[in-house]
């Protein structure tokens, strides 16, 4: 699995040990084992273990129900230990030493000086192509918020992020807890459904989502985000997600090349689905100043 889906896992390990104290053990192996660094809900355990190979079929309901993907891992794992667990989380938990918390900002080293700081996230992965929103308009957002709001822009090297102006780029310059951090330091972060997306609500911090139309709304959203949703407004998710995996095929032998938007939209840096065209850049940078003029940050 990916590391967003590494770490809404850690609702349903916070939920079995607030339900059920002292009673268990638990320990993680995934791909990305940084993310419970530090964590109070992990200890190291030999094989001589049960294992749990930890999916979240309620996703299949999720255009039909109000459930959110923290339900999905909690009721798989409650009903795979044959107990009674009850999703009373609404976020996913990443815990960071003191001495982590005390380092000097990775973009304070750049800069030589503190400074406020978003991240953006412009950049997709291959296996879902249907989340980008389109490189100018990244731009564009940033560039309406010169002076107001500085962008840190992240992303892996071998994934696709084009780079933007006027950020400070740390493309590709850091780890999964580097990463962590710097979202931990930021006031807030910009990006589709990713990896960031679930560290910002872990940390209690503004997100805004462009959401689309590919998932519904209720399976994603975090009480502390703004989710730029276009369901509804399509044929192609009038009553929920599409949940399509790409705009164009990729020719790699993916399945995903057969799950294809139905609607998609050509611009100056490529085609994005149109659920995505509908989200102006306009519209992201009010959502990201509606923090500052509600007072849950401040210039």
């Amino acid at each position: 699995m990916c590391p967003g889906d590494i770490l809404v896992m850690s609702g349903a390990i916070e939920c079995l040990h607030q339900q059920y104290p002292n009673q268990y053990l638990t320990d993680v192996k995934t791909s990305a084992d940084a993310i419970y660094e530090n964590s109070p809900r992990i200890t190291k355990l030999d094989d001589d273990v049960t294992t749990i190979k930890m999916e979240y079929p309620l996703i299949n309901e999720c255009n039909q129900r109000p459930v959110h993907f923290l339900q999905g891992y909690v009721d798989y794992l409650g009903h795979m230990l044959g107990i009674n667990l009850v999703c009373r989380v609404t976020r996913p938990y990443l815990y960071l030493s003191d001495d982590e918390k005390k380092w000097l900002p990775q973009v304070q080293e750049i800069t030589k000086r503190p400074i406020k700081y978003w991240i953006i996230n412009a950049g997709i992965k291959s296996d879902y192509t249907t989340k980008a929103w389109g490189v100018e308009n990244y731009q564009k957002v940033v560039d309406l918020l010169k002076g107001k709001v500085q962008f840190v822009q992240i992303g892996e090297k071998h994934h696709n992020h084009p780079k933007l102006n006027n950020v400070i780029d740390m493309i590709g310059k850091t780890d999964t807890r580097q990463l962590i951090r710097l979202c931990y330091n930021a006031e807030g972060g910009l990006g589709p459904i990713t990896f960031i997306q679930h560290i910002f609500a872990a940390f209690e911090k503004p997100y805004v989502c462009l959401l689309g139309g590919r998932e519904p709304l209720q399976w994603e959203h975090y009480s502390t985000q703004t989710m730029m949703s276009t369901v509804g407004a399509l044929p192609c998710c009038k009553t929920g997600g599409c949940w399509m995996s790409r705009i164009e095929p990729l020719g790699d032998k993916d399945s995903k090349d057969t799950s294809l938007c139905r609607f998609p939209v050509f611009t100056s840096s490529g085609v994005i689905p149109k659920c995505m065209s509908l989200i102006s850049p306009e519209s992201v940078s009010e959502c990201i100043l509606r923090y500052y003029y509600g007072g849950i940050l401040s210039f």
